[in-house]
């Protein structure tokens, strides 16, 4: 019981939550990016002009961002690079598409960035394969 109440971690217990919020994050976020890659030509219809560089060039950002950089963070392949793209589109979400609404509709934008704001800031933990190699 003391255990569980203690404010002691040790370098395995953060190694393993990096690992879980990594997989969860990515996972998650790779779901959304995916089903904008199976359906693009839909999507780009009515998809955001981000600062006027076309529909297609934004929702193909979103995209890279969503799918590919997710595949990289669940790996823990290049992942504090791989946020900076994620980090941006959930900027983008919460202010452009969700008009900064924390709390309400981009509920789940503010909490994808503040994952991968904390992925930024830590790093992915040793069972990643930036942690294998080193980097």
């Amino acid at each position: 019981m003391k255990k569980l109440i203690s404010t002691h971690y040790s370098a395995g217990a953060f190694n393993i939550a990096m690992l879980l919020l990594r997989l969860f994050s990515g996972v998650l976020m790779m779901k959304h990016g995916y089903d904008k890659l199976v359906h693009f030509a839909e999507y780009k219809k009515d998809f955001m002009n981000f600062m006027g560089i076309g529909q297609a060039a934004s929702l193909s950002l979103t995209v890279f961002a969503e799918f590919f950089c997710a595949l990289f963070i669940i790996l823990g392949l290049f992942t504090r690079l791989a946020c900076v793209p994620l980090i941006i589109t959930m900027l983008v979400a919460l202010t452009k598409a969700h008009h900064s609404d924390f709390m309400g509709e981009g509920e789940m934008a503010t909490i994808y960035l503040g994952a991968y704001l904390t992925l930024l800031i830590l790093g992915p933990g040793k069972f990643s394969v930036d942690g294998m190699t080193g980097k």
